[in-house]
């Protein structure tokens, strides 16, 4: 990277903007389903929903929650458990937490209209600056910068950026970069562009720089070296937790599920009974559950990995013995995939699929 300022060095803003722009009109995508009929709420959600997960992940999940919650003041109504099944597969579920009390936000503190300005949106739960500037860019067509995880990475490659994005020095040059680009026109197209550049061409592992309008002025292009930007994150092993997952069913073919606590892992969602590798099950569903049972058999092992740590996890089926109507003084509660809709983590649902639980 050249040594000088961002703010002293770029003098090629319309240039970038041109050729980028261009490039959107021949090649950019403008047929998802979050381009059309553009509201505030809809990009919003689709912002949520593209954080950290791949566009052809997230188009069902979108058709599925914008048909049954079309409009903020749906989303704001809807109890937890709906929001919370339709999120069910996406992971970091805090996103649908946060999702579901920034609409009451907008309703309560906005009456029911989104704000149009960066900071405004960014006192609303779940809303940071880049997410904030797509959607003022996007569904009120005023200037605001992004700077995603696609961006940093145009970005950083164009002019060799130094140092993990993560860091606080480099992540405020990459946005003084991206600031200094966004045009005073086209903003929607631009913000599209950017992301589209990240996600389609300018990807991780596998750039197509000859395909990149920006190829002839970008440094690591012509350095050689695009895979050495951005920098990467400090290697941290990830440690490994062991655990059982009990399966317990009833005579009428229910399972019982717990609901996990409002923060941490599956925040909210009902899973299976947890308990540590080493204990006694039985002894474990007696004491804590006040249930009897008997193992109908032990699984094997699979692993579930989460941002920070690995799940090595034997799923165990139980059979209830006698008859319980009640359970215990505790979120708990006898599942049917044909009555009940909740939701459910998706190592869960999988299990589920696999002992055909779920239709």
């Amino acid at each position: 990277m050249s040594q000088n300022s961002p703010l002293d060095m770029l003098s090629d803003a319309e240039y970038f903007q041109q050729r980028t722009l261009a490039w959107f009109d021949d090649y950019g995508r403008k047929t998802l389903p979050w381009q059309q009929n553009i509201t505030p709420y809809r990009v919003w959600l689709s912002e949520i929903m593209l954080q950290q997960t791949q566009v052809a992940t997230v188009i069902d999940y979108f058709q599925r929650f914008t048909e049954l919650l079309p409009t903020v003041q749906a989303l704001a109504e809807a109890e937890e458990e709906l929001v919370l099944s339709l999120w069910a597969g996406l992971g970091y579920y805090a996103r649908a937490r946060n999702l579901h009390k920034a609409a009451k936000q907008v309703v309560q503190q906005f009456s029911g209209d989104f704000p149009d300005t960066v900071e405004q949106l960014e006192t609303l739960p779940g809303i940071g600056r880049s997410t904030a500037g797509a959607i003022v860019s996007i569904a009120f067509r005023k200037r605001a910068a992004i700077l995603d995880g696609n961006v940093k990475r145009v970005l950083a490659r164009y002019h060799r950026v130094e140092g993990w994005p993560g860091k606080a020095a480099v992540h405020k040059q990459l946005w003084q970069i991206a600031e200094h680009y966004t045009p005073d026109y086209r903003f929607h197209d631009y913000t599209q562009v950017m992301m589209d550049l990240g996600a389609t061409v300018c990807t991780r592992s596998k750039p197509r720089c000859s395909d990149c309008p920006l190829k002839d002025d970008c440094e690591a292009n012509r350095a050689g070296d695009p895979l050495s930007y951005p920098g990467k994150k400090p290697k941290q092993q990830i440690p490994v937790k062991t655990a059982k997952l009990l399966v317990i069913e009833n005579d009428s073919g229910e399972v019982l599920l717990e609901k996990r606590p409002p923060t941490g892992i599956w925040g909210s969602l009902w899973s299976l009974p947890q308990c540590e590798s080493d204990d006694d099950i039985i002894a474990f569903c007696a004491d804590r559950l006040n249930l009897r049972v008997e193992l109908v058999e032990s699984m094997a092992q699979r692993r579930h990995t989460f941002s920070h740590y690995h799940l090595d996890f034997v799923p165990c089926r139980l059979r209830l013995l006698g008859h319980c109507d009640a359970v215990a003084d505790q979120p708990l509660v006898w599942f049917s995939a044909e009555r009940d809709v909740l939701g459910l983590p998706a190592p869960v649902t999988k299990l589920f699929e696999e002992l055909a639980l779920l239709p």
